[in-house]
C-alpha cells in the first residue's frame, strides 16, 4: 500500500484545531495546508492539487468572505481545473452560492462530518480525473490530426488554430510555402479535421507526371480514348468523391489543364478523356506550391482566374529557419524514430550538434533536416551523435545575430510580418517577444525536458509553468 501514491488535498484554513482534526480525517490523501491566501497560491503552484478545501474567512479579515472570494478567484485563475470546495458556517448559504457562482465546485456547512465531507471529496477527484481523461483524449485526437507536424512556433501554432477553423468548410485552400515545409502533412489535417475524414484523401504530385498524362491521370479516361486504353479508367478526381483532392505542385499544371482545372472548379463536373458524359463529383480541393503564382500570373504562365479560384484561403507555411526552436525540436524526434527503426538503442544529440542544428538555415527544410538526421543515426559509432555525425557544412553567420538590438529588430520584422505595425511596439510586447523566444528556443534544445529548461532558463518550475501557459507552449 505504501507504493500507492497518495493525491494532494489541499486545506485553506487559519483555525490551527480544525487543521489538524482535517489532515487526521483525510490522512489517506498527502494533505498540505495553508493559512493565508498567498500561502495557499504557492502550495498550489508547488503540489498542483485536483480538490482544495477552503474556509471564507481568511487573514487579515478572517470574520468577512472577501479575502475568501479574492483567493477562489486567484486559485482558478492559477490552476483553471482544480476542484474548490468551500467551507462556511451553518446559516452562511448566500455566501456558499455566491462561492459557486465564482466556480467554486461546491460547499459544505461547518462543522464539519468527516464522512459526508469525505464523500464530497472524493467525488470531486472522481471528477477531476474523467475532465483530465477527456483533455488527453481530446489532445490526443487533435495529435493525430496534425501527425507528423512538431512545432512550438508561434506563426506555426497561429496557422493550426486557422487549419482548425477552416477544416470544417468546403473553402478551397491554397497552400504556400519551400519544399519539405510541410504542405501535405497541413493539407492531411484539412482532411482529418473535416466532415469528409471518412472518406479518401487522394494526393497527386503535377510535377511528377509527364504532361501528356496529367489529364488522363486526372480525371480518367474511357476505353479506346488513346492507343493503350484498353479498358474505362477513372481519374484521381473520381476517385476522391466525398473526400479530399490534393493537387500538390500546382504551379506546374500545363496551361490547356489550368482551363480545365477552372471548368471543374466552377461547374463540379468531368468529363473522361475520350467521354462525352458529364460526370458530377463532390470533393474538396486543396492545393499546393512553392512557386510564386502572383509572378506567374505577371508572365502569363498561370491563369489569373484560376488562381482566385484556388486561393479563397491562403495559408503559407514558414520554413524552418524562420520557426523559433523548431529545428532542435524536430531533430530530437527524428533521432528517437530512427534509432529506433535502425536498432540503435537510446541516440541522442551532444550540445555542439545542437548548436550546428540551430544554426544551418536549412534550405530543405524539415526534409532536408530528416534525412540529415537518419544519416547521421545510421553512421554514428555511439549512441551519441556529434556535430561531425551530421555533416553540415559552416554558415557564416550573421555578425551580432545574438545581439539585444538584432533580437529586437527581428522582434519588429516578425510582428510587422504578422500583420502588427511596428510603430505599435511597446517595450513590453519586444521583451514578451524575446522571452517566448528564447522558451522556445530552450524547450527544442532539452527535447521538451522542463526540469532541464527551467535550468537553462535560470528560473522556478513554477515560473516556466507560468511562462508556458502565457505564450501558450504547454
Amino acid at each position: 500500500m505504501s507504493s500507492i501514491k497518495r493525491k494532494p488535498l489541499l486545506i485553506v484554513e487559519d483555525d490551527l484545531a480544525l487543521q489538524k482534526q482535517m489532515r487526521w480525517a483525510f490522512d489517506q490523501n498527502e494533505t498540505v495546508v495553508a493559512d493565508d491566501a498567498e500561502s495557499a497560491i504557492a502550495q498550489i503552484r508547488r503540489f498542483e492539487p485536483a480538490v482544495v478545501t477552503m474556509d471564507l474567512g481568511l487573514p487579515p479579515n478572517p470574520d468577512g468572505v472577501t479575502e475568501g472570494f479574492n483567493l477562489l478567484k486567484k486559485i482558478l485563475d492559477v490552476a483553471p481545473h482544480t476542484k474548490v470546495i468551500v467551507l462556511t458556517g451553518q446559516n452562511d448559504h448566500a455566501n456558499a452560492l455566491q462561492a459557486i457562482r465564482l466556480g467554486a465546485y461546491d460547499f459544505y456547512a461547518k462543522p464539519f462530518d468527516p464522512v459526508l465531507l469525505g464523500f464530497t471529496i472524493e467525488r470531486a477527484y472522481r471528477l477531476h480525473e474523467l475532465q483530465e481523461e477527456n483533455r488527453r483524449l481530446q489532445t490526443s485526437v487533435q495529435k493525430s490530426s496534425f501527425a507528423g507536424l512538431i512545432t512550438q512556433d508561434a506563426a506555426m501554432l497561429r496557422m493550426c488554430r486557422i487549419v482548425e477553423k477552416i477544416a470544417p468548410t468546403n473553402a478551397t485552400v491554397l497552400l504556400l510555402g519551400e519544399s519539405g515545409t510541410g504542405k501535405e502533412v497541413v493539407a492531411r489535417a484539412l482532411h482529418d479535421l473535416s466532415p469528409r475524414r471518412k472518406e479518401r484523401f487522394v494526393a497527386i504530385n503535377c510535377a511528377a507526371i509527364p504532361e501528356a498524362l496529367l489529364e488522363s491521370e486526372l480525371f480518367g479516361y474511357e476505353k479506346g480514348a488513346f492507343t493503350g486504353a484498353a479498358k474505362q479508367t477513372i481519374g484521381k478526381v473520381e476517385i476522391a468523391h466525398k473526400g479530399t483532392l490534393f493537387l500538390d505542385e500546382v504551379g506546374d499544371l500545363p496551361m490547356p489543364l489550368q482551363a480545365k482545372l477552372l471548368r471543374f472548379l466552377q461547374e463540379r463536373v468531368i468529363e473522361r478523356v475520350g467521354g462525352r458524359e458529364e460526370i458530377a463529383v463532390d470533393i474538396r480541393i486543396v492545393c499546393a506550391t512553392h512557386q510564386d503564382l502572383k509572378m506567374m500570373i505577371a508572365e502569363r504562365k498561370f491563369r489569373e482566374d484560376l488562381y482566385f479560384r484556388l486561393a479563397e484561403i491562403v495559408l503559407d507555411i514558414p520554413p524552418l529557419r524562420k520557426r523559433v526552436g523548431d529545428a532542435a525540436l524536430i531533430a530530437h524526434s527524428f533521432v528517437r524514430r530512427f534509432a529506433e527503426e535502425h536498432r540503435r538503442g537510446t541516440s541522442s544529440l551532444q550540445p555542439k550538434a545542437i548548436d550546428e542544428i540551430e544554426s544551418y538555415p536549412w534550405p530543405g527544410n524539415v526534409r532536408e533536416l530528416e534525412n540529415c538526421i537518419k544519416r547521421a543515426v545510421i553512421m554514428a559509432e555511439s549512441s551519441t551523435i556529434t556535430a561531425d555525425d551530421l555533416g553540415l557544412s559552416r554558415v557564416v553567420s550573421t555578425a551580432g545575430t545574438n545581439s539585444t538590438a538584432s533580437d529586437a529588430s527581428n522582434v519588429a520584422t516578425e510582428n510587422t510580418a504578422n500583420g502588427q505595425r511596428t510603430d505599435k511596439l511597446n517595450l513590453r510586447q519586444v521583451r514578451d517577444e524575446a522571452e517566448r523566444q528564447a522558451v522556445a528556443r530552450v524547450l527544442g534544445r532539452v527535447d521538451g525536458n522542463l526540469s532541464k529548461a527551467a535550468e537553462l532558463l535560470g528560473v522556478s518550475r513554477p515560473t516556466l509553468y507560468e511562462l508556458l501557459d502565457r505564450f501558450g507552449l504547454r
